[in-house]
């Protein structure tokens, strides 16, 4: 085989389309949780990771 045309990846020789603009947050930031917020969390990630998996069916 000749190697005379290039081996290129023609999906890849255009520039990617520009992201959507849902994609980006302007403005409003997430606030920031509370204290009781992060006890419950660390509390239901705690049991999560103690409590045996389970298959899905």
């Amino acid at each position: 085989m000749s190697n005379s045309q290039r081996d290129v990846d023609h999906a890849l020789a255009y520039p990617e389309p520009p992201a959507s603009p849902l994609w980006h947050r302007h403005g409003a930031q997430a606030r920031p949780l509370t204290d009781a917020q992060k006890k419950r969390n660390r509390e239901l990630l705690d049991v999560a990771q103690r409590k045996p998996r389970t298959r899905a069916a």
